[in-house]
């Protein structure tokens, strides 16, 4: 577009509203693909096939009152929710839907998104400790002990997307992968990335910032009304993006035939977003000392020789890599991923700090 701030209008009215659709077909997709998993029916009241129980649930709590708790540090506690929701936005706006389809083409936007994804933990740690409340302080200083552990592997991971690409601009990233998608290239990355932002956003089987069992709900224990439908909508925000992240970086991006190129990017998010769903389905949740354990004893090293791997590559073909090298990355994560589980072991009937 020829002028900046029709430019700028236009992408950032499309960036709010693509996350908020996103996180309402996100809910929707878990819920309904849980009760497929565990045999039971799931929403099915409000609207065809229950698609507007999101939107039902949404209006309702509008009209929840809202509680501060009396001890809280009031600032604090009103500021944590929108803290927590705005990073997810703000993180759109370097995220190409097609080619030069984007906000802001910073040469960067790969450290952007990096930056600011990291925020909303301050987001999580600003409802805990301004609660008041022991469980939710708990809740929040485990999910800063998460993100300052997974970062590591997940920045590596992201490290060796870029060395392939030559760039840190995601709009080059994503057509740097017309030949083949980088999930091919780079597979090893893609399982520690995939793990690892599960981790960083609290999904399950490492939700243990909000463990009802022992936590009561943890960092947003002392939250009612709309201020828990934020975090609620941070939540699903953050999968929504964490998503997208993996689609551009290792699943091509807007990148395929005949459909549409923004079609294309959000088939790829509801796929990652859906083997999410499904691992949260499948998997218990683990313990904090294996959470802990599971960074830095095996996604750390696998990140590094996955690093090393990568820039191997790059080193021994620096303008394109052979399409032969696909079947012995793969052969190196099935390799790595088996020998590691042989050499680390997690718990073992014991508790480790």
């Amino acid at each position: 577009m020829a002028n900046p701030w029709v430019h700028w209008a236009v992408f950032t009215v499309i960036g709010i509203a693509f996350v908020l659709v996103m996180v309402i077909a996100a809910i929707y997709i878990e819920r309904r693909g849980i009760a497929y998993f565990a045999a039971r029916v799931g929403p099915n009241r409000t609207g065809p096939f229950g698609i507007f129980q999101a939107i039902a649930d949404a209006i309702k709590v509008l009209f929840k009152e809202m509680i501060t708790p009396a001890q809280s540090d009031k600032l604090v506690y009103w500021l944590a929710p929108a803290v927590v929701f705005a990073p997810v936005i703000m993180a759109y706006a370097v995220i190409p839907f097609q080619n030069g389809a984007v906000l802001a083409d910073l040469n960067i936007g790969l450290l952007f998104v990096i930056a600011i994804s990291t925020l909303s933990t301050l987001g999580v740690f600003m409802a805990g400790w301004s609660s008041g409340n022991k469980y939710s302080m708990l809740g929040a200083m485990r999910m800063v002990a998460a993100v300052v552990s997974y970062e590591i592997p997940v920045v590596l991971a992201m490290a060796g997307v870029a060395l392939l690409a030559g760039s840190l601009s995601l709009n080059d990233i994503v057509l740097a992968q017309q030949r083949v998608p980088f999930i091919l290239l780079q597979p090893l990355g893609f399982l520690v990335l995939f793990l690892g932002g599960c981790a960083e956003i609290n999904r399950s089987p490492f939700d243990l910032m909000e463990a009802d069992s022992e936590l009561t709900a943890g960092f947003h224990t002392e939250y009612s009304g709309m201020k828990f439908a934020m975090f609620y909508l941070g939540e699903y925000g953050e999968a929504v993006l964490m998503s997208t992240i993996i689609a551009t970086l290792f699943l091509g991006g807007w990148q395929g035939p005949v459909l549409p190129p923004w079609l294309w990017l959000l088939v790829k998010i509801v796929l990652v977003f859906f083997t999410m769903v499904w691992t949260r389905a499948t998997l218990p949740r683990v313990r904090i000392d294996q959470l802990m354990a599971l960074a830095w004893k095996f996604m750390f090293p696998l990140a590094l020789i996955n690093l090393l791997l990568s820039g191997i590559e790059v080193l021994a073909w620096p303008q394109v890599l052979p399409l032969y090298l696909i079947p012995v990355n793969l052969a190196a994560l099935v390799i790595l991923v088996l020998l590691w589980s042989k050499l680390y072991r997690v718990g073992g009937g014991r508790v480790e700090v």
